[in-house]
């Protein structure tokens, strides 16, 4: 994400892009799993606990743009940058959270 395009729409995106990761990463593993004969609730499931690193980290555009932003805001005193950043990674968060537990409603693996 480029913090130049505007901070609203970006944080916006952010939170979008990680639920949207998140949630199309697992079905379309449980097709997969489906396919193969296995579970395919069973592995949504599973599949949505591992995709969460990865949703926040294509949400926020890579690690090297948000560590590029700590070490402006650091080295060059732009706190304004380590701020907006932050705000970005919290909304990817949210996102990767919201699409986790949207599949843990799904497929009711939680429930014993």
């Amino acid at each position: 994400m480029d913090l130049n395009d505007g901070f609203i729409p970006a944080f916006i995106q952010s939170y979008f892009i990680a639920l949207g990761v998140l949630l199309g990463g697992a079905l379309i593993g449980g097709i997969g799993a489906f396919l193969s004969g296995d579970a395919p609730l069973t592995y949504i499931f599973k599949f949505a606990g591992k995709l969460k690193i990865w949703a926040l980290v294509a949400a926020i555009g890579g690690t090297f743009d948000a560590f590029n932003s700590f070490e402006r805001g650091i080295l060059e005193g732009q706190t304004k940058d380590i701020f907006k950043q932050s705000l970005l990674i919290i909304s990817a968060m949210g996102g990767a959270q919201t699409g986790w537990m949207i599949i843990q409603w799904f497929t009711q693996e939680h429930v014993s």
